[in-house]
C-alpha cells in the first residue's frame, strides 16, 4: 500500500496540537528519561514504541472505563485505546524531532497506528498493546501491526497520513463520558 501524506510539509509531521502534546512537561520529561538510554534516534523510536504498547493499559483488555485522549493524559493515567495510545506515541516522537503522522485501519470500526519516518520513507507502527492473539512490535524492515484487514469482510488499510488526529476520532473521544459510552460512538468510517 502507498502511504499518502496528507500535506507534502513534513514540518507538519512534528506540530504540537490539543491532542498530540508534546509540549507539556510530563510529556518532555517521559521521552528525556526514554531518550537517555538509547544511542539513536531509531532506537529510541523503538523504545518509545515499547514503552506505549508495554506500560499503558489498553483501556478494553484491562477494563478501565476511564476515557482518555490528549497524550499528556494517557501517559499520567496509564491507560487509553488505540487512538489515545497512538496520540502518546506520537507525542513522544515528535518531542525528540521525529516526525509522525496517524494513521487508521477500518476493522469492524476504526483502529487507530502511527507511521514513523525514517531513511525517506514512512513506517506504520501499532502501539496498542499485545495480548493472545496480538503480536505488535516495532519494525522498519515490514509491518507488525496488531491487525491485518481482512479485504472479504471490507476491511481496509486507509492509505492517508495525518498531521492531526482525525476529527471523527478526536469527537468520539472527547465526548465520550466512558469507555462502554466511547464504544457506542466509534467512528466505522473515516
Amino acid at each position: 500500500m502507498q502511504l499518502i501524506q496528507e500535506t507534502p510539509d513534513l514540518s507538519a509531521y512534528l506540530v504540537a496540537d490539543e491532542a498530540v502534546d508534546h509540549h507539556h512537561p510530563l510529556v518532555r520529561e517521559t521521552a528525556a528519561k526514554l531518550a537517555r538510554g538509547a544511542a539513536n534516534s531509531y532506537e529510541y523510536a523503538r523504545v518509545a514504541f515499547e514503552f506505549v504498547r508495554d506500560t499503558i493499559a489498553h483501556s478494553q483488555d484491562s477494563g478501565d472505563l476511564r476515557v482518555t485522549w490528549r497524550a499528556s493524559d494517557v501517559l499520567e493515567q496509564r491507560t487509553g485505546i488505540c487512538y489515545a495510545k497512538a496520540h502518546a506515541l506520537a507525542a513522544l516522537l515528535r518531542a525528540e524531532d521525529i516526525p509522525t503522522a496517524l494513521c487508521y485501519q477500518k476493522l469492524d470500526v476504526v483502529h487507530g497506528l502511527v507511521a514513523v519516518r525514517f531513511n525517506s520513507a514512512w513506517h506504520r507502527q501499532d502501539p496498542r498493546g499485545n495480548k493472545p492473539g496480538v503480536d505488535a512490535r516495532f519494525s522498519l524492515d515490514g509491518e507488525r501491526l496488531a491487525f491485518t484487514p481482512d479485504p472479504a469482510s471490507g476491511e481496509t488499510d486507509c492509505p492517508v497520513l495525518y498531521a492531526a488526529p482525525h476529527p471523527a476520532v478526536l469527537d468520539a473521544l472527547k465526548s465520550a463520558d466512558d469507555r462502554p459510552h466511547l464504544w457506542e460512538t466509534l467512528p466505522t468510517a473515516l
